[in-house]
This record gives C-alpha cells, sequence and structure tokens, in this order.
C-alpha cells in the first residue's frame, strides 16, 4: 500500500473485512472521517484511515461500545485502559452467565417453578455478607439447647462456605444447593437431631470435647495422615513401624489432654477405636443419616471451598487396625 494514496469506500471494505454500509455508519457517528471527500461526493482513505477502521472491527468483535472507541481514537484514554476496562466487563458478564447457568441447570434438573428460579437467582446474586448471615442463621437454630460438649456448636460453625470470586459453575451449583437446605427447617431439624444422638452421648460427647476436638482436627492430623497412610499401604498392624506411628500418635493424644502416654492409655485408646469401630460396622443406618445431614452439609462446603473432599479415612477396617497396632505396641 501506498501510504500517500487513497482508496474507494469499496476498496477499503475489501481490505478491511467492514462492509460498506458498516464503514459509512462509522463516518457518520463520528468515529473516523474519510480523509477525503472527491468534488463527486465519494469518500476516499489513505492507510493510516484504513488501519484505524481495523483497529474499529477489531475492538467491536470484541463488543467494545462506540463511545469507547471514539475517545480512544481520539486520545482521550488508551488502548491498555480500553482493554483492561472491556476486560473487566468481559470477566462480569462471564461470572454472570456462570451463575445464569447454574441457575438454569439446577432448575432443569430439579423440574422448578418460576418462583424457585427467581430464589435460586437472589442466592447466587447474594453478597459475601448475607452468605454469612444465611450460615450464622442455620447454625444458631440448629445449635440452640443442644445437650452437646461446650462450645462443640461454634467449632462445627467455622466449617462454612467461602464462595470464590470467580467460582466454577459446580461451586455455583453446590452453593444453590447449601442455601436452598440450610433455610430448609427439615433440614435443621434432622441436623439438630443427628448432632444431638451423636454427640451428646458417649462416645461421641468425649470426641465433641474441646481438647479431644482440636487434637484431631489441628495437632493430630498430620499424625492421623500418617496412620491412615500405613494402613493403606498394607503395613502390618504389628510391624515396628505401624508401632511406632500408632505410639507417636497416642503420646500426640495424650500431650494434648495433659495426661501421660503409658501403656495402659494405649490400651485405653485401644478399646476406644474398636468401640467406634464396632459402632461404624453395626449401624450403616447411621452413616446414611450422617450423609443425608451434616455430612451434606460438609460435602457441599468443601466443593464450594474448592477443598480436597473427604476421603472415608475413618472406615470400620483403619479403626480396627490403629487398634491393633495401639495394642502390639504395648507388647513391645
Amino acid at each position: 500500500m501506498d501510504d500517500n494514496e487513497l482508496y474507494p469506500i469499496g476498496d477499503v471494505a475489501r481490505r478491511t473485512g467492514l462492509s460498506v454500509s458498516a464503514i459509512r455508519y462509522y463516518s457518520d457517528a463520528g468515529v473516523i472521517d474519510p480523509t477525503r471527500v472527491s468534488e463527486a461526493g465519494y469518500r476516499l482513505y489513505d492507510v493510516r484511515a484504513i488501519a484505524r477502521l481495523e483497529l474499529i472491527r477489531t475492538l467491536r468483535d470484541l463488543d467494545a461500545a462506540l463511545d469507547d472507541i471514539r475517545r480512544l481514537l481520539g486520545g482521550e484514554t488508551s488502548l491498555h485502559d480500553l482493554l483492561a476496562t472491556h476486560l473487566e466487563l468481559v470477566e462480569r458478564q462471564e461470572r454472570d452467565l456462570r451463575a445464569r447457568r447454574a441457575v438454569l441447570r439446577t432448575l432443569v434438573k430439579q423440574g422448578g417453578t418460576a418462583a424457585q428460579a427467581a430464589l435460586m437467582h437472589k442466592l447466587v446474586s447474594m453478597s459475601d455478607e448475607e452468605r454469612e448471615r444465611l450460615v450464622d442463621d442455620f447454625w444458631n437454630e440448629v445449635g440452640e439447647g443442644l445437650d452437646v460438649p461446650d462450645g462443640f456448636v461454634e467449632r462445627l460453625s467455622t466449617m462454612r462456605p467461602r464462595l470464590p470470586e470467580d467460582p466454577s459453575a459446580a461451586q455455583l451449583e453446590a452453593w444453590i444447593e447449601l442455601a436452598d437446605l440450610v433455610q430448609d427447617q427439615r433440614f435443621r431439624a434432622a441436623v439438630r437431631s443427628y448432632l444431638q444422638d451423636v454427640y451428646g452421648t458417649f462416645p461421641g460427647s468425649s470426641l465433641a470435647a474441646a481438647p479431644v476436638w482440636d487434637f484431631i482436627h489441628e495437632d493430630g492430623a498430620k499424625i492421623g495422615e500418617e496412620v491412615v497412610a500405613a494402613y493403606r499401604s498394607g503395613l502390618a498392624p504389628d510391624s515396628p513401624r505401624a508401632c511406632e506411628l500408632v505410639v507417636r500418635m497416642a503420646g500426640a493424644a495424650a500431650d494434648a489432654m495433659g495426661a501421660q502416654s503409658t501403656t495402659e492409655q494405649r490400651e485405653r485408646l485401644a478399646r476406644a477405636f474398636l468401640l467406634v469401630e464396632q459402632l461404624r460396622r453395626e449401624d450403616s443406618q447411621e452413616e446414611e443419616r450422617y450423609d443425608a445431614t451434616h455430612g451434606r452439609y460438609l460435602s457441599l462446603v468443601e466443593l464450594i471451598n474448592g477443598t480436597p473432599p473427604s476421603t472415608g479415612e475413618d472406615d470400620a477396617a483403619a479403626f480396627a487396625w490403629i487398634a491393633e497396632a495401639l495394642r502390639a505396641s504395648t507388647r513391645q
């Protein structure tokens, strides 16, 4: 192209991929003027004007507004600022579309009504503060008057959903389900009943006590992972390595309780694990009850927060293995 040559609008249209009518429209809208208008009234464009038209086409393909393009070509803003602003708009639209998709998919699955559609849209549009209040209301009602160890419900309530700024469709769908559940009086009553039955009596009440709970979920978590990994690897429970691990676990537990780790303490711990193992084996209905109540709450929270799901590390066979390893350690 000759920098000084002028091209008629038909040639410009072929070079830029724009239609003649579009080029005229941009000119009439004041976005870009022809380089010159001939005596016969034909619009002529030089290479700089053609380059600008190509930029306009690119930006319009990206849905940039004409006013923004006009400001860019007029020197009122930079290309970087225009693109950054438009990127922010596109990302916001993407989040909105993802939220709409989550609502629509949920409605299709459930065969929802118009009222449910409005409710679900409200749920995905909630602010962080509104989500916090919703979960607070749930735990306040579930925990009111429960006969469980002091502070237990408060510890449970710290496990709550934290919807990220840019959630996936799966996270939004999980939030819709959880938000619906925590407002459901039947679900609240079922969670409340489960927690009372399991943690209001022994051995659950012992597990729910602050020192034991803190040990299980904080200090004892790492050694617990090592013990479960050893069990899953097929290591014999009476092997030196297995005994070493459970002795460390028992010692950490004793420290948390302000007690000493002795062979008697490990025997008591073994009996406790066997009791839990027996209860787990004999009561599959209780497991189903957990999955439908507090377990469902936790699994949805894990999905919303993007944390790895629970892997069943507390299955009955693992408890029996730990008990056997503890007893083997008392003989060595």
